[in-house]
């Protein structure tokens, strides 16, 4: 009698720790596709203080499609800048949004990249050199220097959200993948001094 207890009690922790394994491979395997900001850097030119990131894990396969499709997908690189005094007390000084918008035209064969405020679209021939323009964040202006005070310390927090897209129509009941898109990346704080 008492083998049976001990053999059934070893196949329970046997089969518990097989559960684990499991479960903790499928919490891990879907942690590892949220998209995120990699390589951060905060660093200043003789006017602007600039964001270098790269954005990795940011186009899933519902979405690659349907910008293939012709559906247009938009980034927007959201930032806010804060004074540090003490924890409790830090002074906002400026909110700024950045949207890039990627839209592919069938007819010509090519992908553009459109940035709020920088004019003209820029052309890509193919999608893998248009992916990387979306996620390669080079040199976005955080905040004019004539804004910060010298001998203060600041932080920006940073974050990007992947918008949804508004089809006309009512495209969504057909394209009902693209609901999917509406995700952001974790919130990052960079310190910084002037």
């Amino acid at each position: 009698m008492k083998n049976k207890i001990g053999f059934s009690r070893r196949v329970f922790y046997i089969g518990l720790l097989i559960m684990t394994v499991l479960v903790s491979g499928v919490v891990r395997v879907s942690a590892d596709v949220a998209p995120r900001m990699v390589d951060i850097l905060i660093t200043s030119n003789n006017k602007n203080v600039l964001l270098y990131a790269r954005l990795v894990d940011c186009f899933k396969t519902e979405m690659e499609s349907a910008i293939l499709a012709g559906v247009p997908a938009v980034f927007t690189l959201h930032l806010d800048v804060y004074q540090e005094r003490s924890p409790l007390w830090d002074k906002h000084v400026v909110s700024k949004a950045v949207q890039r918008t990627i839209k592919y035209d069938n007819l010509k064969k090519t992908f553009s990249i459109i940035t709020n405020g920088a004019g003209q679209p820029v052309i890509f021939q193919d999608f893998e050199s248009a992916q990387k323009a979306m996620a390669d964040l080079n040199g976005i202006s955080v905040i004019p220097l004539s804004y910060l005070s010298r001998g203060n310390k600041y932080h920006v927090q940073i974050k990007v959200k992947i918008d949804k897209v508004s089809l006309p129509f009512n495209m969504e009941y057909v394209l009902f993948f693209v609901s999917l898109w509406d995700f952001e990346t974790p919130l990052y704080k960079m310190r910084f001094s002037y």
